[in-house]
């Protein structure tokens, strides 16, 4: 149904804010004085009539900031609340105020908040840190209602293809596929095929198929990344099929996979922020590998390297040339075209080694893909946005 003049016009006010009140009318009813008096607390000038510079304020009061995120939630819906809180702190500089528990138990959480709280979780009082993770774990359970069981699925699926051979026990031979695949030498005569190769499944066992090795950047411009990777990390690390490690670095390098049984010890175990040493990264991750042609090895970074290229360009093509499946992912978030570093990136692409961005919803069946030796830069030009 079309919007009425009267609507359109009221939405108008609210976006344009009291200067435009003469021209568009005054707003009626509690409700709009109370979303308009929201919106100027962010957005408006600070004097509409003069036309001067765009200065929003909550002033310095943590409860009246709390007030103010507990109107945008009476009156907007939760995507639009999750940008507000977003400008509020890029605009007025309220970090120091998300150390606030009452202000944090206001909040409407999602992944960029997550990532706020990560970075000052350094300087975070130990009266906020039980706040901060109740907010961080409700992002965390929500990505993995969403993303584990197709996660798992697709990689078992992934795991059982790799696990065919060519020379199965009796017990363990796929007939249906056996005879599909021989009938060409089908004997009318005798009525019957010739399987002159046998297909199977290996005993389910509980034998580690395939090690994943996941290196992640914890510069500031991964916060949503470091997340998303996280929960996948978990997510692998529950399955006996495979051996995960997880690594997280900024110029330091930190092992994080003693405690991916739960992915919010994971993420309070990353510190964002800092400097990036992706060729020092790619020499821990190394060390880590034991099996090269049964590893995938994903890096999580936007590329923008302070230690030394032309050696970390060296590493992760002898990693591929060992038989490492290498997957460099430019971000792991739903947040759009990332920034990276071109000239890195068109380098990886150079040696044969796919760099893109992904999407939380397609990882799974880029992990499948991977691990069962597909084509992953074909898949990336098909699925993923951000190709290099």
């Amino acid at each position: 149904m079309q919007a009425t003049d009267e609507t359109r016009s009221r939405r108008w006010r609210l976006v344009l804010g009291g200067a435009a009140e003469a021209e568009l009318g005054a707003l009626g009813g509690t409700d709009d004085a109370a979303m308009d008096r929201a919106l100027t607390a962010l957005y408006n000038t600070a004097d509409d009539r003069s036309g001067g510079k765009r200065a929003g304020s909550l002033g310095e009061s943590a409860p009246r900031v709390a007030r103010w995120l507990g109107d945008i939630r009476n009156y907007f819906p939760s995507s639009v609340v999750e940008v507000m809180q977003r400008d509020a702190v890029d605009r007025l500089n309220l970090t120091q105020l998300l150390l606030e528990p009452e202000l944090l138990e206001a909040v409407e959480p999602d992944v960029h908040l997550v990532g706020t709280l990560l970075s000052l979780n350094r300087v975070m009082p130990e009266t906020t840190k039980a706040t901060a993770r109740m907010v961080v774990e409700k992002v965390v359970r929500e990505i993995e209602r969403r993303v584990a069981a197709r996660t798992v699925t697709a990689v078992s699926g992934a795991l059982n293809r790799a696990a065919r051979i060519a020379r199965p026990r009796l017990r363990d031979i796929d007939w249906d596929r056996t005879i599909r695949k021989n009938l060409a030498n089908y004997l009318p005569e005798h009525r019957t095929v010739v399987p002159e190769r046998l297909i199977g499944y290996g005993r389910k066992a509980q034998a580690v198929h395939r090690d994943v090795v996941l290196a992640i950047d914890q510069s500031g411009s991964m916060a949503s990344s470091v997340v998303y990777a996280s929960v996948f990390g978990a997510v692998l690390a529950s399955m006996r099929s495979l051996k995960t490690s997880l690594v997280v670095f900024d110029t330091e390098i930190v092992d994080l996979t003693d405690q991916l049984s739960d992915p919010v010890d994971v993420l309070f175990g990353t510190q964002l922020g800092g400097g990036t040493d992706i060729n020092r990264a790619i020499a821990y991750s190394q060390s880590l590998i034991t099996r090269p042609a049964d590893t995938l090895f994903v890096l999580i970074s936007d590329l923008y390297e302070g230690g030394i290229r032309e050696e970390m360009l060296r590493r992760v093509n002898a990693m591929k040339d060992s038989g490492v499946q290498v997957v460099v992912l430019l971000a792991l978030s739903d947040d759009g075209a990332p920034a990276y570093d071109h000239d890195n990136a068109a380098a990886l692409a150079a040696l044969g080694i796919p760099a893109f961005a992904c999407t939380p919803d397609k990882f799974p069946d880029l992990l499948a893909l991977a691990l069962d030796r597909g084509d992953v830069q074909a898949w990336a030009n098909l699925n993923a946005g951000g190709q290099n």
